[in-house]
């Protein structure tokens, strides 16, 4: 069973919006530090957002002020908050979880499966 599984991506023209989730079958939900990964095209992949276990945000600057992360613990689902895309957000994000608070270093035990996110300029 995956524990993590990503919804919410596709096509979108710059300056749009698109609103990933994440639905988890880790328990207790609320004892994982969650976060969202990105790996664009011919890169490595990069924690952009991180969110602890009682709501702690951070997140990289190439996305701060435009993503917003958060995390529904009564029903096991993380989010990301897409607005003012840019097509250097293209890229595969995953939903990422670990016990450990690895902050926004992509060094989680837990991963999903990626769902793609297409920007166009």
């Amino acid at each position: 069973q995956v524990p993590l599984v990503e919804s919410g991506g596709g096509s979108v023209q710059a300056g749009g919006s698109l609103r990933l989730s994440c639905a988890s079958s880790l328990y207790p939900f609320s004892a994982y530090y969650m976060g969202w990964v990105r790996q664009a095209p011919g890169k490595g992949r990069e924690g952009i957002a991180v969110i602890g276990r009682v709501g702690a945000t951070d997140y990289a600057l190439s996305v701060k002020g435009r993503f917003t992360i958060s995390r529904d613990n009564a029903n096991n689902i993380l989010y990301l908050q897409m607005n003012s895309l840019k097509a250097e957000d293209t890229g595969m994000y995953y939903c990422a979880a670990d016990r450990v608070d690895w902050r926004l270093l992509p060094r989680y035990n837990y991963w999903g499966q990626g769902t793609q996110v297409t920007v166009s300029s």
